[in-house]
């Protein structure tokens, strides 16, 4: 089965190139990798790290797949829908109870009748635990177990394939991160190559040094001493889903004004980091900057 087709999805996605009005701009060319643009629902990084893992169930005819993730989670909205589409049964295992109030994301699971387990904080903990993955799989033996985000070694093969994509070389390279897999599968695929482009991650929640070991306890050996990466913690604006006046209005101002819809969750944090970093002059002059837009845009509600 292929998926690309089966799920329709728009690939390779485009590199636009945008002018905004920011101080400093004029200094370096700025490029966007228009993920968001892959499909309207599976869209960005959700498809590229889901993508090998679900080829794979699919071809195994996997009959049953179990997650994580929080009540706005990107992740489950996209993974719930492929899953809706694919006719596999989905189990998703949720951060909270929003049984009384469901979040515009799990609304939508429930219409694609995904099996929905409410968790409470210190069991969600878990989720990473060896112990609590093997009892997991004894009481749903024939299930395919997916980690939070998406964020394993078959997303860094999709994720690399970000890098294959480009039409052109890259001084930096500009991504958002929360689970690892997309800045770990960028860095992989960049220290396989000749090219000499730095990455840089935009945290898109509190977590100096927890972010940067996830992304390195999911590289492989031969990428783990890469030194070409790094992620900025300036920008998060006081955590996962958290915002504020002014990154809401940034991202109502950026979309007017180039065409690019972002929202306060991830993209809009990336692209704000960017004007912020621009306008300190943190690029060298003449840079060529790509910023990879990873889609999400269902968390804007």
């Amino acid at each position: 089965m292929n998926l690309t087709k089966k799920l329709q999805i728009t690939s390779p996605s485009i590199e636009q190139k945008i002018s905004p009005k920011w101080d400093n701009a004029q200094h370096v060319q700025l490029w966007v990798k228009r993920d968001d643009l892959l499909h309207p629902i599976i869209s960005g990084n959700k498809w590229r790290k889901l993508r090998h893992a679900l080829q794979s169930a699919a071809d195994n005819q996997c009959q049953h797949i179990i997650s994580f993730g929080g009540g706005f989670s990107n992740h489950l909205h996209a993974l719930g829908y492929c899953c809706q589409k694919l006719g596999i049964k989905m189990t998703a295992i949720v951060r909270g109870d929003y049984s009384s109030n469901p979040s515009p994301m799990l609304r939508d699971l429930i219409q694609w009748n995904t099996d929905i387990q409410y968790v409470n904080r210190l069991t969600y903990q878990k989720r990473t635990d060896l112990d609590y993955l093997a009892t997991l799989q004894q009481g749903y033996p024939n299930a395919l177990i997916i980690p939070e985000g998406g964020s394993q070694q078959q997303a860094l093969v999709g994720m690399a394939e970000v890098i294959t994509e480009l039409t052109q070389e890259y001084d930096y390279i500009l991504a958002p991160v929360a689970s690892g897999g997309t800045l770990a599968g960028l860095i992989h695929a960049i220290s396989q190559t000749k090219i000499d482009t730095k990455v840089l991650g935009i945290a898109a929640l509190k977590g100096r040094d927890y972010l940067e070991n996830l992304v390195i306890n999911l590289l492989p050996e031969a990428s783990k001493n890469i030194a070409n990466w790094q992620i900025n913690h300036d920008h998060h604006f006081g955590g996962y889903a958290k915002s504020s006046i002014e990154l809401k209005q940034f991202c109502g101002d950026f979309e007017k004004h180039s065409n690019i819809p972002i929202e306060p969750v991830y993209s809009g944090k990336l692209f704000f980091a960017l004007r912020q970093l621009t306008a300190q002059s943190a690029f060298a002059k003449d840079s060529k900057i790509l910023v990879l837009h990873t889609g999400g845009l269902q968390g804007s509600r």
